[in-house]
């Protein structure tokens, strides 16, 4: 699915500042267990805001975390601005 066909409703709850973060990713980095709540909460939510600590990747490197992280969640990059991103699941 391209980015023109994610439903406008979920382009604005990700472009919305009261939507915050329910996963963090911290100096544990990407592993299973993250995957695994990321999917949990996609299957229960359908949209997820994924906050990465600073200074845990290169600004450079992000855009293969948010790739990595779409793959092994079968999910959509709705929005990804700094080290903020949100996945949608269709």
């Amino acid at each position: 699915m391209s980015i023109g066909n994610i439903p406008q409703h979920i382009n604005q709850l990700a472009k919305d500042s009261n939507f915050k973060p329910s996963i963090r990713i911290g100096k544990a980095g990407l592993g299973e267990s993250l995957y695994s709540e990321i999917r949990d909460q996609l299957a229960a939510k359908n949209v997820v805001k994924i906050k990465i600590n600073r200074g845990l990747f290169e600004r450079s490197d992000r855009v293969m975390i948010w790739q990595e992280i779409c793959q092994q969640t079968d999910s959509i990059l709705v929005l990804a601005r700094g080290n903020v991103g949100v996945l949608w699941k269709s």
